[in-house]
């Protein structure tokens, strides 16, 4: 039987909620940079994938589809270079910077996703997007080492 996981986010209150703070401001950030809700739902739920967070998965998920990430998209994210045709270039870009983010690729690998991206995101664009793949990346980590686990809905 697995030993009892210290869910971090209640030990340590204060800086779960300084985490939420940098969440809420990425989120901000974002649209004031004339990123969509469904683009950072996009990179929180690809870097939740790379991570195998099921909890975060089942969250964004739905906090995806309220912002408009369509089922189709969902059903293929995995494999989103493969169906180009299902998202725009902004949500490419978006997902090649949460993959660069999350996987942390050779440098020379780094560069070739990076330049991707930043033919189509600004600056402003391109640092709020690292800092949403680097916040989920965060939350992914507290989820799993803390042993959340998605609970069944009816």
């Amino acid at each position: 039987m697995p030993a009892q996981r210290v869910r971090i986010d209640k030990a340590s209150p204060g800086i779960y909620k300084r985490l939420v703070a940098v969440s809420a401001e990425v989120a901000e950030a974002a649209a004031a940079a004339g990123i969509g809700r469904d683009v950072v739902e996009l990179v929180n739920l690809r870097c939740s994938q790379l991570n195998g967070c099921a909890f975060c998965l089942d969250l964004h998920a739905r906090a995806g589809r309220a912002a408009g990430v369509s089922d189709q998209q969902l059903d293929v994210l995995a494999a989103w270079r493969e169906a180009p045709a299902l998202f725009d270039d902004v949500q490419r870009a978006a997902l090649e910077i949460a993959e660069l983010v999350t996987a942390l690729p050779p440098h020379h690998a780094a560069d070739i996703a990076y330049d991707r991206a930043t033919d189509v995101l600004d600056e402003t664009q391109t640092s709020v997007l690292i800092w949403a793949a680097v916040t989920i990346n965060a939350f992914n980590r507290v989820s799993v080492i803390s042993g959340y686990e998605v609970r069944h809905r009816v």
